[in-house]
């Protein structure tokens, strides 16, 4: 399993498009532990563009703050589990929260209103 996060400054990004990097954390599907961990920069972000890059780096599961519904949709219809509402810690400890079942999340931080394809939105 690749775990996917939005960084910046080092801890998870409220909003999965607007990030410094992207951390990839490889998990043994057994074990459930962390075998490798990466730091990616993604490309521009553009609508699709980051769901297709993400699918491309064989991730299976985004875990972020906030994201627009156009790009969950994207997600869903890669079989990428999505996972809204994480709160702003290091990226490992995220990771290892999700993995122990630990991890609180609640409502996207994001809130795209009415707009098409994501544009304008309100993040906080």
């Amino acid at each position: 399993m690749i775990i996917a996060i939005p960084v910046n400054e080092n801890l998870l990004s409220q909003h999965f498009g607007r990030c410094q990097a992207y951390a990839f954390f490889e998990i043994e599907d057994q074990t459930r532990e962390i075998v490798d961990e990466k730091s990616m920069v993604p490309p521009v972000h553009e609508p699709g563009v980051l769901p297709a890059w993400i699918a491309q780096q064989v991730g299976n599961v985004v875990i972020t703050g906030g994201m627009g519904p156009r790009a969950i949709q994207l997600f869903q219809r890669s079989e990428i589990e999505v996972i809204l509402g994480a709160p702003s810690l290091a990226p490992r400890e995220i990771v290892e929260s999700y993995l122990d079942g630990r991890l609180q999340t609640g409502q996207s931080s994001c809130d795209h209103g009415n707009s098409s394809h994501g544009s304008g939105p309100h993040c906080s």
